[in-house]
């Protein structure tokens, strides 16, 4: 989604937005490791590199079809404590 370079599905980071709004309005877009929640997903290297270009690019309402404004802070927490396990 952020680089648009094709991989495994094992290799990417499924991730999902959940229906409810948190309390500013806006929709949290959440990590789906197990692949488990419902829900349109969509797939992310799990990089931040990855991970900014697509907020740049203004793609995760494109790809999980949503408007609004998406809140990628549970994103970006899961990526920098996965990267610190590494």
């Amino acid at each position: 989604m952020g680089c648009r370079k094709r991989e495994l599905a094992a290799d990417l980071l499924r991730i999902v937005v959940l229906p409810e709004e948190a309390g500013d309005g806006s929709r949290p877009v959440v990590p789906d490791p197990r692949r488990r929640l419902p829900g349109r997903g969509a797939w992310l290297h799990p990089v931040s590199s990855c991970l900014s270009t697509a907020h740049k690019r203004r793609a995760f309402g494109r790809a999980l079809r949503v408007s609004g404004h998406l809140d990628i802070s549970a994103l970006e927490h899961h990526l920098e404590n996965r990267h610190e396990h590494s």
